[in-house]
């Protein structure tokens, strides 16, 4: 008998034989089948690992859709900003004054204002960052 001739002997029983090639490539999955997979995982009693076998994925890759959709829904999301013009009130009628002076005219800087639930907060120019945060943090926790 040649190398090359070699025979295997039959098991006794076969349960599953399985090809793999690398003509598929991978595997891409739409938002819509992700969100479907992933609410299963969510559901009181499922096992991540019986759901991923389901659906021929690994359990990590399941976990990793999950923390990526985590974050997702903690990240910031952006709201439209709206620009109204202040309505200049009149002064009202001053005396005249004996003297006058000169003030160097003081420009007034932009401001921060959020309205969130009718209520506005207006955080002036030269607020400093933690300022800024905390406001941003409180307006969060309460929301």
């Amino acid at each position: 008998m040649s190398r090359l001739d070699h025979r295997l002997e039959p098991p006794a029983e076969v349960r599953r034989f399985e090809v793999i090639n690398g003509a598929m490539g991978r595997r891409r999955w739409s938002s819509d089948e992700r969100a479907r997979i992933l609410e299963e995982t969510l559901v009181p009693g499922a096992v991540v690992s019986a759901v991923a076998r389901r659906h021929g994925l690994t359990p990590q890759q399941l976990f990793t859709w999950r923390r990526e959709a985590r974050k997702a829904a903690e990240a910031p999301a952006f709201v439209p900003a709206v620009i109204v013009p202040s309505v200049a009130e009149p002064a009202p009628a001053k005396p005249p004054r004996q003297r006058t002076r000169r003030r160097a005219s003081r420009r007034r800087a932009a401001a921060i204002e959020i309205d969130v639930g009718g209520v506005q907060v207006t955080i002036e120019n030269g607020a400093s960052p933690a300022t800024i945060a905390a406001v941003i943090g409180a307006l969060k926790g309460g929301a």
